[in-house]
């Protein structure tokens, strides 16, 4: 039996996570408002832990997909790229 899993929360996650950064970064180089530091700080914190530990819950779960995850901003994105193509290597070995 082949257990299928769905990244869409970490997928969510990680695109939050990237976009809260680059939100945080833009006020920063411009108007720095504290509002938009108060609501983009935590909403980030969030989904980068979220990120770390849906990708180090994953049951096909690499060493490098964990460091990867452990890189702010954009490492989500790279960690859903490892765990991928981790993903098409197995299934490849096993048709061949």
């Amino acid at each position: 039996m082949t257990v299928h899993r769905t990244w869409t929360p970490l997928r969510t996650a990680a695109a939050v996570e990237l976009a809260s950064l680059v939100v945080m970064l833009a006020n920063l180089a411009t108007a720095h408002l504290p509002a938009v530091s108060s609501l983009m700080g935590p909403l980030h914190g969030c989904a980068y832990l979220f990120t770390v530990v849906a990708t180090a819950r994953d049951p096909r779960r690499t060493a490098v997909a964990v460091g990867l995850a452990l890189l702010p901003g954009i490492g989500g994105l790279l960690a859903l790229r490892r765990l991928a193509l981790h993903l098409q290597y197995d299934d490849v070995s096993r048709t061949h």
